[in-house]
C-alpha cells in the first residue's frame, strides 16, 4: 500500500500557464517556431564550425559546444512545454523531472563555465595575438572544455538528490512549466534555509565566479583594444568580444536573478517568464548574435552554400 502511494506521489503536476488558458495557445505557437528555429539555427553553426576549414580555430570550437549546450539545454524542457500546452494532461513523472532538473542544472552550469572559459579565449587573442595558437592549443581547449562539463555535471550531482528528496506532504503541484530548483523548493513542507544557503553557496561557485572572471578579462581586452592602432583591427575585436558579451549578458542577467533568491522571495509568474527567456530566447539569439555581427561566419556559409550548388550543377 505504501508503494502506491509512493508511486502515486512520483508524479509530478506542472502547472505551468494553466492559470492563463488563453495564453496557452498563443505561447504554443510562438515557442513551437522559436524552438524549431533554435534547432535550425545552433544545428547550422555546429555543421559550419565543423565543416568549414577556415573556422577550425579555438573560438568556434567553444561556439560549437555552446550551440551544442544550446541545443541540449532547450530540449530539456521545451517539448514537454508543448507537450503541456497542447493539452489538458500536465503531468510528468518522478523520473522525467528528475532527467529533466538533472539536465538543466547540468547543461546551465556547464554553459556559465564554457562562457568563462570563451572570455579567457578571447583574452588571449587579444592581449596575446602573436602566442594565441601556442597558448590556445588543442590540448588546452580540450582541458577546459572537459573542465567546465566536469563541474557543471558535479554541481547537477549535488544539486538534484538533495532538491528531489525534500520532504513535501503530498504535493505535487510544481508552480513552474518545468522542474527546475526554485519552484521545486516551494514545494517543501519544510524549513528550507539550509538548501536554499547551499543553493546560494553553489550559485556563487558556478554562476558568480565565472561571471567575475568574465568581467576581469573583459577590463583588460578593453585595454587592449584602446591600444590598437588600426581601425580595422580595433573593429575585428569589437565585433567579436561585443558577440560573446551580449550573450553573456543574456545568459547571466536572469540566471543571477534566479538562482541567487531561490526560494518564496522571487515571484513566481516572473519566475517563469524569466525562465522561458533564458531557456528558449537565448539559445535562439545565441546562432544569430554570432552570425550577423560576425564576417567569418557569413563567409564560411556563403562557401558551404556555393560549394553545394557546383557539385548540384556537376
Amino acid at each position: 500500500m505504501g508503494g502506491t502511494n509512493e508511486s502515486t506521489q512520483g508524479n509530478f503536476i506542472l502547472l505551468g500557464f494553466s492559470d492563463r488558458p488563453y495564453l496557452e495557445r498563443i505561447l504554443f505557437v510562438v515557442i513551437l517556431i522559436a524552438y524549431l528555429l533554435t534547432l535550425v539555427g545552433n544545428t547550422t553553426i555546429i555543421l559550419v564550425s565543423r565543416l568549414d576549414p577556415h573556422l577550425h580555430t579555438p573560438m568556434y570550437f567553444f561556439l560549437t559546444h555552446l550551440s551544442f549546450l544550446d541545443l541540449g539545454f532547450t530540449t530539456s524542457s521545451i517539448p514537454q512545454l508543448l507537450y503541456n500546452l497542447n493539452g489538458h494532461d500536465k503531468t510528468i513523472s518522478y523520473t522525467g523531472c528528475a532527467i529533466q532538473l538533472f539536465l538543466f542544472l547540468g547543461l546551465g552550469g556547464v554553459e556559465c563555465l564554457l562562457l568563462a572559459v570563451m572570455a579567457y579565449d578571447r583574452f588571449v587573442a587579444v592581449c596575446k595575438p602573436l602566442h594565441y595558437m601556442v597558448i590556445m592549443n588543442p590540448r588546452l581547449c580540450m582541458g577546459l572544455v572537459s573542465v567546465a562539463w566536469s563541474c557543471g555535471v558535479a554541481n547537477s550531482l549535488a544539486m538534484s538528490p538533495v532538491t528531489l528528496h525534500l520532504p513535501r506532504c503530498g504535493h505535487r503541484s510544481v508552480d513552474h512549466f518545468l522542474c527546475e530548483v526554485p519552484a521545486l523548493i516551494r514545494m517543501a513542507c519544510v524549513n528550507t534555509a539550509a538548501i536554499e544557503g547551499t543553493v546560494f553557496v553553489l550559485a556563487v561557485g558556478i554562476v558568480l565566479s565565472p561571471l567575475v572572471f568574465i568581467l576581469v578579462s573583459y577590463i583588460y581586452i578593453m585595454r587592449a583594444v584602446l591600444h590598437i592602432q588600426s581601425v580595422s583591427g580595433r573593429q575585428k575585436a569589437f565585433n567579436t568580444c561585443g558577440s560573446h558579451l551580449t550573450v553573456v549578458s543574456l545568459f547571466y542577467g536572469n540566471i543571477i536573478y534566479m538562482y541567487m533568491q531561490p526560494g518564496n522571495s522571487s515571484s513566481q509568474d516572473q519566475g517563469k517568464f524569466l525562465t522561458l527567456f533564458y531557456n528558449i530566447v537565448t539559445p535562439l539569439l545565441n546562432p544569430l548574435i554570432y552570425t550577423l555581427r560576425n564576417k567569418e561566419v557569413k563567409v564560411a556559409l556563403q562557401r558551404l552554400l556555393l560549394g553545394k550548388r557546383e557539385v548540384g550543377k556537376g
